[in-house]
Order: C-alpha cells, then sequence, then structure tokens
C-alpha cells in the first residue's frame, strides 16, 4: 500500500471513529434519511437553512466505516456554503468516488479529506456506501427549498 493510501485509509478510519458534526439538530429546518438497501447502511442528514446558505448540518448515521466517514467530511465540505455551491461540491464528490474525475497534484487542495475516497472508484460496492450521503444531503436541500 503506498503512504498516499495510508494516509487516506486513516483519515477515513478516524472520521468513522470521531465523526465530526455527528448528532441531532435542533434547529433543523429540514432533513431527509438515506438507506443503502445492500448493506443497510443508514444516515439522516439535518440542516438548517438560511436563504440560500447552509448555516448548520448534522448527521447520524449506523453504518460502515466508509459511510460514516463520508457523512462526517461530508458536513464539513457543505456548512456555510450556498445550495449552488453544495450542489458543485457533489458532483465533483460523485465524480471522484465513480472514476469519472482523477485528482491530479493540483487538485488535493480543493478536495481536501474528500480526496481520501478516490480510490472508491475501484470498489464498485463501497461507490453506494460513500455516495449515499451526499445524495440524503441532496434530498434535505431539496426538502428545505420546498419549505414555506
Amino acid at each position: 500500500m503506498s503512504d498516499l493510501q495510508e494516509l487516506y485509509q486513516s483519515i477515513i478510519l478516524d472520521h468513522n471513529r470521531r465523526p465530526k458534526n455527528y448528532g441531532s439538530l435542533d434547529h433543523a429546518t429540514s432533513s431527509a434519511e438515506g438507506r443503502n438497501p445492500l448493506c443497510g447502511d443508514e444516515v439522516r442528514v439535518e440542516l438548517s437553512v438560511t436563504g440560500d446558505a447552509i448555516d448548520d448540518v448534522r448527521f447520524t448515521a449506523s453504518g460502515c466505516a466508509v459511510s460514516r466517514a463520508s457523512a462526517s467530511i461530508m458536513t464539513q465540505a457543505v456548512k456555510g456554503k450556498s445550495r449552488e455551491e453544495v450542489e458543485q461540491i457533489f458532483v465533483r464528490f460523485h465524480d471522484l468516488v465513480t472514476g469519472k474525475f482523477v485528482p491530479g497534484e493540483g487538485d488535493a487542495r480543493t478536495l481536501g479529506e474528500m480526496a481520501a475516497f478516490s480510490g472508491v472508484s475501484r470498489f464498485p460496492i463501497r461507490v453506494k456506501c460513500a455516495s449515499m450521503p451526499w445524495h440524503t444531503l441532496l434530498s434535505a436541500l431539496r426538502s428545505a427549498e420546498a419549505a414555506p
């Protein structure tokens, strides 16, 4: 295993053991639940949205290290961002885990810890694990958009 792969693995394991933004959000304006029927992973994403921006985001989850770490890193990546920025980040992450986007040296800064999922595309069964929290986030965001 290369040093970079070991680093990525340690990032995923750390976010699984000590997830960021984990727990319920008392002042949530929207939420969504996602489930991966193939492996039983479940996630709940709660948002506090004002206007066009995600003020706060939290999640609860049960499942594998990949899905929990993905949710943790996702919450850090989208907090404070606009809907448009979130959608752009989602596309970039989804392209990364499905192998459509291969990060180069200059991309490490813009991807941040999301780069830890660059190897997921080699394991198709794990793509759903990594992307399910992100799809759930988009559902919660759409729910916030539809709220009066």
